[in-house]
Parts: C-alpha cells; sequence; structure tokens
C-alpha cells in the first residue's frame, strides 16, 4: 500500500526550482500551478502533500515528523543543525556565505572586531576556528548598512551575485562556504515509509552526485 509522502518546502525561489525539478524526475505537480493563498496542497492521488512554510520552520517541521521531508538553503541548516537527516544537495539557489566591510576594514589588525549578522552561528564558528575573539551583532533587517554607520566593523551575509554589497559601498574580503538548497528527512518516517527512499532516489538521478564546487 502507497503511503503518503508530506514535503515541507520554503516558500519562493526554493519552492519554484523545487517544482521543477520534481517535474523532471517525472512528478505530476500540475495541482501546484495556482497556488493562491493555500499553504497546503494534495495530490489527486493522495501520494504526496506539500506544505509551504518559512525556511526556518521547515526544520521544526521535519524535526517533530509533521514532515517527511523538507526542502531548505544551507544556511538554515547550519544555524539548525539537528533532528533530522540531509540527504541531498539539490545543487540549486546556490550562494555563499561571506565576510563583507567598508573599503577601510582591516581584517589582519588584531583588534577585537564586532561582526552584524543574521546569522550568529556561522559567523562565531568561523571566527572561532581563526581564532579570532569577536563580538557578535545580531541583526533580523539588512546587515549592509551596520558597517557604514559604525556599528560594526563587518557583516557575515550571504551573498550571491554581490551587487546589494557593492550598492552600500562593500566588498568581500573572506568566503566562508558554499550555501545550495538541501533535502532533509525525519529519520523516523525514512525507517517507516517504504516510500520515502524510492522517492528520494529518483530525485538523486535528476540531481546527480556532483557537488558543484565553491567559488
Amino acid at each position: 500500500m502507497t503511503e503518503q509522502v508530506t514535503i515541507a518546502l520554503t516558500k519562493g525561489r526554493i519552492e519554484k526550482d523545487t517544482v521543477k525539478l520534481l517535474e523532471k524526475a517525472g512528478f505530476d505537480l500540475s495541482f501546484m500551478a495556482e497556488k493562491g493563498r493555500n499553504l497546503i496542497f494534495e495530490s489527486p492521488d493522495k501520494r504526496f502533500r506539500f506544505l509551504l512554510v518559512k525556511a526556518p520552520d521547515v526544520t521544526t517541521y521535519v524535526r517533530h515528523g509533521v514532515a517527511d521531508i523538507g526542502v531548505v538553503g544551507k544556511d538554515v541548516l547550519i544555524e539548525h543543525p539537528s533532528g533530522y537527516l540531509e540527504m541531498l544537495d539539490l545543487n540549486f539557489g546556490r550562494c555563499k556565505f561571506s565576510v563583507a566591510s567598508t573599503d577601510d576594514y582591516a581584517p589582519g589588525d588584531h583588534k577585537r572586531k564586532r561582526i552584524a549578522t543574521k546569522y550568529p552561528t556561522v559567523a562565531r564558528d568561523f571566527f572561532n576556528k581563526k581564532g579570532e575573539d569577536v563580538e557578535i551583532i545580531s541583526i533580523q533587517g539588512s546587515v549592509e548598512i551596520a558597517p557604514v554607520i559604525g556599528l560594526a566593523d563587518a557583516i557575515v551575509d550571504i551573498v550571491e551575485t554581490g551587487n546589494t554589497l557593492v550598492a552600500n559601498g562593500l566588498k568581500v574580503y573572506e568566503d566562508i562556504c558554499r550555501i545550495s538548497a538541501r533535502l532533509i528527512v525525519n529519520q523516523a518516517a525514512l525507517k517507516n515509509n517504504a516510500d520515502i527512499m524510492p522517492f528520494i532516489e529518483k530525485i538523486k538521478a535528476v540531481v546527480g552526485t556532483e557537488e558543484v564546487p565553491f567559488q
């Protein structure tokens, strides 16, 4: 008997890219074409149910078993590292974590630096590995202005094209790690739902196993 698989997707671009990937893998997702304001979608054959949620909530849904599978950016997984199994790098939504600041930033000096970021775990781990004692300033909105107005010496943020940094007078000093969309799964669901692994294998066959190099 076929069991239903519940998948939590990050709303927005990752959701759209995931739908394209699943269609490429042979799944009919036409029932998601007209979303409106709906956040829950069930396939006509009842095989799949999709939940559209905010990125940090994907790990929460998977951790608590509300969703069997989740698709979310690696940035979220670094900040929320437990309660799921990371199965696949889907190789879309690619960007990177970087340290950026103004032209007068001196990364090599011995001054204790203030780092503004929405990703305190990423920033703290990066500077700890370098043996640098920094003050982390958590900001929920746009961090680009922090070095400009003197709130911080530098920022740690996600960089895709770098255009936003340039527009705010910043440049990248160091790259931390590559980011892309990842497929995660609830460990109990993987063990108990026999339809999950074949589903993942179909996606893996489309994505391939070769990781895109860090740039």
